[in-house]
């Protein structure tokens, strides 16, 4: 059975004025547990409202999203947000944001200092878990914010343009730390990006979203997240079938793009 089942969703939001806009329409997708996809597509496709309606932030006009047999209707720990930001709590020390998940479940301290002090080791963050998160730099505190949200030990993580507002360096860095844990937890994981290459880095199945109203134009298959785990990203990207998708997903945008530029030039 699927983990996670999205289920002919659509999304239209009512405005003032009595106009309304389509935000998705009908779109459908199942992950089976353990799988990693990645979402592309230009800007106002509709990626962050799938996104918040899987996570149980928005409901949808139609359709549902199940997860284990059950269906969505608000937030829950089972499902992880990491955000572009790391929406930290700026008053907590690293550790008491790691750990804040299972101190309100609570949690035994022996049992959530372990928890906190495995996932900092494993985010590499072990020598800084006393520390102010306003003393770490953009990459670290997105570090603790992937190590708070698998705290939760959540079956799916949500991440919404998580390393969009990091330097090109540390975004590499980060694109290796979510594939380590990736494969380590066996965690469902999906991933919004504006980015072509990191969706095909960070997708073994990527879905390629067409404008408004959003819906689904393309997916793939593809090897390159399960080579990332074990090889330099760079030299992934250095495969010629990546520079093939990727030049495939980018005409693709481009002239998704050029498409809702002439939209508004109409409408003007």
């Amino acid at each position: 059975m699927s983990e996670l089942i999205i289920d002919n969703i659509s999304m239209r939001f009512d405005l003032p004025n009595g106009s309304s806009i389509q935000a998705l329409k009908d779109v459908s997708l199942d992950l089976k547990e353990g799988e990693l996809m990645s979402v592309l597509g230009p800007s106002g496709c509709g990626k962050t409202t799938l996104l918040n309606i899987i996570a149980g932030f928005l409901a949808p006009t139609e359709g549902k999203i199940e997860i284990n047999g059950h269906t969505v209707t608000g937030p829950a720990p089972e499902r992880g947000m990491v955000f572009q930001k790391g929406a930290l709590f700026e008053w907590m020390s690293v550790r008491e944001n790691v750990d804040f998940g299972p101190r309100m479940k609570r949690m035994p301290k022996a049992e959530r200092d372990q928890i906190a002090n495995h996932l900092l080791e494993t985010v590499g963050l072990a020598d800084f878990k006393e520390k102010a998160v306003y003393e770490l730099s953009g990459g670290m505190q997105q570090r603790v914010a992937l190590a708070r949200c698998l705290a939760n030990d959540p079956d799916v993580i949500l991440m919404d343009e998580p390393l969009g507002a990091l330097d090109a360096l540390t975004r590499e860095k980060m694109q290796g730390l979510v594939l380590k844990l990736w494969k380590e937890t066996g965690k469902t994981v999906i991933l919004i990006t504006h980015s072509v290459e990191e969706a095909l880095l960070l997708g073994e199945r990527l879905v390629v979203m067409a404008p408004r109203p959003g819906r689904i134009h393309k997916e793939y298959q593809l090897p390159f997240a399960e080579k990332g785990v074990a090889a330099d990203l760079r030299e992934v990207k250095k495969d010629p079938e990546f520079g093939e998708k990727r030049d495939e997903i980018l005409s693709m945008i481009w002239e998704m793009e050029e498409e809702i530029m002439g939209r508004a030039e109409d409408a003007v």
